[in-house]
């Protein structure tokens, strides 16, 4: 299955959730926001909502600074 993840096309191996994906890309725990087709997905709802081939995802990571 192909999603977009923030612009560019990725590949995914059939079934796939938020929370299995992020733990892919080594991003659990991190702060960040996540939005698929332009919806943001709370973060208890990650284990559950699954990716559809062509879902657009979007990561956001907060950054601190001064």
């Amino acid at each position: 299955m192909e999603i977009e993840l923030n612009g560019a096309p990725h590949a995914l191996p059939g079934q796939t959730d938020v929370q299995a994906l992020l733990a892919s890309l080594d991003l659990l725990g991190k702060s960040l926001a996540v939005a698929i087709n332009r919806e943001v997905v709370p973060r208890s709802a990650w284990p559950q909502r699954l990716l559809q081939p062509g879902d657009r995802v979007d990561i956001v990571r907060a950054i601190g600074g001064g």
